[in-house]
């Protein structure tokens, strides 16, 4: 494996959503990740590739075996972190909660993912993306202005969670090089979410943000912050906020009325939105594109999933790539020495069990032996 992660051992127990985001992070920069797969696998959804699992090996077990519970344990005690996204207190039904880990590997980073929290009032209870962000204030600042929209679950289960905790992991890693001790980093989508919207709450506190969505300079309430139909019917993205690029954007435009050049006058907003909103709808979006080409104008064209891969900057960078003729985001940052890549597509559940069971210690007769009780 290559990335600055290489070297590092990680065990995953497999879920879905923040949890194998987390593991992808930290494949993609290198890491060696076994999932651990339930038998008959854990995709829900029947995806045919499965992007949040690339770039590991799969060993399925049933977890309500013990011997299956013994084996997980010996890998455990060779890893450097685990990560797992149930409720709390499933693992420690299972046999393989933190303290026990700990006691057998003392420099186990060992990463809880979910929604709530290990701790508090809803611990317990049952939830998904658009209910954490719900409860830290990031829903309601999301969306039209007659009703909250959820965007996508990027903020809860893949920011506010998965990115959170796999840095997290890789913070704990460091402290362990230097205490010997490994810990439990808790990662909550509700306490992710809430450090996402850090600069909102700042604003909020002094005076320059307002519960009103789309009154906003960042929610779409400003018309040089926001998305606009063009002749096409494709959409063009606004975002000259500084004075320099807003009085660029509207000179570019002909607009010269010194009432609406005045981003501070939110009475204005309405007037500026309507012109904006007329001239912009007499060109094509590519057109558009074409006008402010080369320029400090904040504009982009808003591309969809197909259009994306294909822009020139996404090409050059190689934001998107291709393996097993799929197309899909590269590993991300980028490293000037140490340069991940992916090598290992997705994994049929149990795929490499007996491969990774060897190369992990396990001799040939305990091998068959888990093969022959219905472990493996």
């Amino acid at each position: 494996m290559a990335g600055p992660l290489a070297g590092y051992k990680v065990i995953e127990i497999a879920g879905i959503g923040p949890g194998p985001f987390c593991t992808m992070m930290l494949a993609d920069m290198g890491a060696e990740v076994v999932r651990i797969d339930r038998l008959g696998g854990n995709d829900l959804l029947g995806l045919k590739h499965d992007m949040l699992a690339r770039g590991r090996r799969s060993l399925a077990v049933d977890l309500k075996n013990v011997q299956a519970v013994q084996a997980v344990l010996r890998l455990i005690d060779q890893a450097d972190a685990l990560v797992e996204g149930f409720r709390p207190g499933v693992m420690e039904r299972l046999g393989l909660g933190p303290e026990l880990c700990l006691s057998r590997n003392p420099k186990l980073v060992y990463g809880r993912m979910t929604g709530w929290g290990q701790t508090g009032p809803w611990a317990e209870r049952a939830g998904h993306d658009i209910d954490y962000i719900a409860l830290t204030g990031v829903l309601h600042a999301i969306g039209g202005a007659e009703a909250p929209i959820p965007p996508l679950n990027l903020v809860g289960d893949f920011g506010g969670g998965g990115m959170l905790l796999a840095f997290g992991i890789v913070c704990a890693l460091l402290e362990a090089q230097t205490s010997g001790k490994g810990q439990v980093v808790d990662a909550a989508m509700t306490d992710g979410s809430a450090l996402l919207m850090a600069m909102i709450y700042s604003l909020k506190n002094s005076g320059f943000w307002t519960n009103d969505r789309c009154g906003n300079f960042f929610d779409g309430g400003y018309p040089l912050y926001g998305t606009y139909r063009c002749a096409d019917g494709k959409w063009l993205a606004l975002g000259p906020l500084e004075p320099q690029f807003h009085a660029l954007f509207l000179d570019m435009l002909g607009i010269d009325d010194p009432e609406l050049r005045k981003p501070a006058d939110r009475s204005r907003w309405p007037a500026l939105r309507e012109r904006l909103g007329k001239l912009l709808a007499t060109k094509s979006r590519d057109d558009w594109c074409a006008f402010f080409e080369g320029t400090d104008a904040c504009v982009a064209p808003v591309l969809d999933l197909d259009e994306a891969p294909a822009h020139p900057h996404n090409q050059a960078r190689r934001t998107f790539v291709e393996r097993d003729s799929v197309i899909q985001p590269a590993p991300a940052p980028r490293f000037s020495r140490t340069e991940p890549a992916l090598d290992v597509p997705p994994p049929r559940p149990g795929e490499h069990g007996r491969q990774i069971l060897t190369d992990w210690g396990f001799n040939t007769n305990e091998i068959e032996a888990l093969a022959a009780s219905g472990v493996l």
